[in-house]
């Protein structure tokens, strides 16, 4: 049975029906990752051993009519997950400890059968849209090998890409999740913030199951090549901690709509900081195009959408400080130092290309009062619609690029623009913690375009249903040609 592109619910329903074994299952995939990866550098933590002893028991499971939703499915998680044994570099030399704990979601999903192979690549310490590191290297696009995967869950969206894998962990802040389900063509849902347990995702160094500094903004989530498998993640996933599961229950909302004609539907296709490229306003035109001959009610602007350039410096304050907590003091007083010395100008665009790394208490708390009216504008505007479509990035997936991130470019149909600014795309759910699913809506020069889906707080039953009907109505994952 071929399995390289089966969905995760696909694989587990062959698995019950007796149609494979679990076994089978795994070595299917050990043998593309041993036959492919070496190309892509996806898989760079491998554990098969384990997951044949996994495996096997998955099959005696099996075959006393265990019928646990992920059981005997394998999977591989985001390097920067603590799986017990297995060494979290978060892509830093001589970082090289094994954890003794899983982290809560490795360990739900352990808890529901699946069968964890290992861990994918990453970008260093998460911060960047590429995924290269000095402790595993650089991981290629299987849609064209020159250019990026997307950062910092490429690894991730690489392998699913590639048949290797059928569901992936990722984590998110500023697009960490859905910058490479965009640049793959994959699915990917970032969930309303504190939805799933961020515990066990922290800087190694840091106590095991904790979570690190920048967890007011950052989130777990899963990756997979179809949006009824992200659903099925959610629910494995989703739920509070043990400390908060005293005395909370998890209950999300259904979806809105039932079918595709009932959502009312904003689309954007240009942020007022940054243009967005021919290629992906196309793509995204023909989109909104098919979602009107569905009978959805598509609209291009409202007097109720947030500011967006206020909600872009809102977001990069918020996240310079708390990524700036992470520098050592003589680091932080270094940047300081240098940012003090660049003209304002200068000084105010690497505010909002997130280069600055350095904020006050005091930056931190204006910008937090800045997110609460954000929010409360978001309640407003979701009362009126249902979901808001927008790019990932504004560009499809670009060449690797080496050069220091401060000086780096990125060419929107031939004009220049900062690296940093692409980020602007991540900041209308990060900010405030709204749900956002990734699907793919085209292939363009031959590489994938995505857009995320945007829904209100705590209904991402709702933003998934969407990309669901979606999919249904146009199609989604496509294989990249090398892969098929």
């Amino acid at each position: 049975m071929d399995t390289r592109f089966l969905t995760a619910s696909a694989l587990a329903q062959a698995l019950r029906d007796g149609k494979l074994t679990a076994t089978q299952a795994l070595e299917g995939a050990i043998e593309r990752i041993e036959a492919r990866d070496s190309a892509l550098n996806a898989v760079v933590v491998r554990d098969f051993d384990r997951a044949r002893t996994a495996a096997a028991e998955a099959d005696r499971a099996l075959g006393r009519g265990d019928r646990r939703p992920l059981l005997g499915v394998p999977m591989t998680v985001k390097e920067s997950f603590n799986v017990a044994g297995l060494p979290t570099t978060w892509g830093n030399p001589g970082a090289q400890k094994l954890a003794r704990h899983d982290a809560v979601a490795v360990a739900r999903l352990k808890s529901s059968g699946a069968v964890i192979l290992g861990k994918t690549n990453i970008a260093t310490n998460l911060g960047d849209w590429q995924s290269v590191n000095a402790v595993y290297g650089r991981t290629h696009n299987p849609w064209d090998s020159s250019r990026t995967p997307g950062g910092s869950s490429g690894g991730a969206a690489a392998a699913l890409a590639a048949g290797f894998v059928s569901l992936e962990l990722g984590s998110d802040l500023a697009g960490s999740l859905r910058v490479p389900a965009h640049c793959c063509g994959i699915f990917c849902h970032k969930p309303s913030h504190g939805l799933i347990p961020t515990r066990g995702h922290a800087p190694p160094g840091t106590p095991e199951l904790t979570i690190g500094t920048d967890g007011d903004l950052a989130v777990v989530g899963p990756l997979a090549r179809s949006a009824a498998d992200l659903g099925a993640a959610l629910e494995i996933l989703a739920g509070p901690d043990d400390a908060q599961a005293i005395a909370y229950r998890f209950v999300l909302p259904p979806p809105r709509h039932e079918r595709l004609a009932e959502f009312k539907v904003l689309v954007l296709e240009e942020h007022p900081l940054l243009p967005t490229s021919s290629a992906v306003r196309s793509a995204m035109r023909q989109f909104a195009a098919t979602l009107r001959d569905a009978g959805g009610i598509v609209e291009e602007s409202s007097p109720l959408l947030p500011d967006l350039a206020a909600v872009a410096e809102t977001f990069m304050w918020l996240q310079m400080a708390l990524l700036g907590a992470n520098l050592s003091d003589a680091a932080y007083r270094a940047q300081r130092e240098r940012v003090a010395r660049l003209p304002s100008a200068e000084r105010g665009l690497e505010t909002l290309s997130g280069q600055a790394l350095v904020a006050s208490h005091r930056d931190w708390l204006r910008a937090h009062r800045m997110r609460t009216f954000i929010s409360h504008q978001w309640r407003q505007f979701f009362q009126a619609w249902d979901v808001l479509i927008c790019p990932v990035l504004p560009t499809t997936a670009f060449p690797h690029d080496d050069t220091d991130m401060r000086s780096r470019r990125i060419d929107i149909d031939g004009r220049p623009f900062p690296y940093g600014l692409q980020g602007v795309w991540a900041g209308p759910a990060s900010t405030c913690g709204l749900p956002a699913t990734v699907m793919p809506i085209a292939v363009s020069g031959g590489l994938p375009i995505g857009v995320q889906i945007m829904g209100p707080y705590l209904e991402d039953s709702t933003t998934i249903r969407f990309a669901e009907l979606a999919e249904r109505e146009f199609g989604g994952f496509t294989p990249p040609p090398d892969y098929v």
